[in-house]
């Protein structure tokens, strides 16, 4: 059984986390929880639905990646660059808060 909703954000978004206060790019989404039952029991501490959207987000300022749950997001209103070394690795440009996909040549 496939959930019904739709992503709230997508690749190239900007987003905050709303309790670890950072804030990232989205670089990939999943439509339900994918990791490992083991990581989610560790991690996922706070138990947000496994059948709802989770996206993959580079953190900014470091050089981490995250697997966040879309409850816990919002809209990063900041519009600041997202600094990241992997950045270029997936995005080409970016245009008004918005990070666009590296083309595919």
């Amino acid at each position: 059984m496939s959930s019904e909703r739709s992503p709230k954000f997508s690749i190239g978004q900007l987003v905050h986390h709303k309790m670890f206060d950072y804030h990232g790019v989205i670089i990939d989404v999943d439509d339900v929880f994918k990791g490992s039952d083991e990581w989610y029991s560790i991690v996922a501490r706070s138990h947000p639905p496994k059948d709802r959207s989770w996206y993959h987000v580079l953190m900014y300022g470091t050089s981490d990646r995250t697997y966040v749950a879309e409850r816990n997001l919002e809209p990063d209103k900041s519009d600041e660059p997202i600094n990241h070394p992997e950045i270029i690795d997936f995005f080409s440009d970016s245009v008004q808060g918005l990070y666009l996909p590296e083309s595919i040549n």
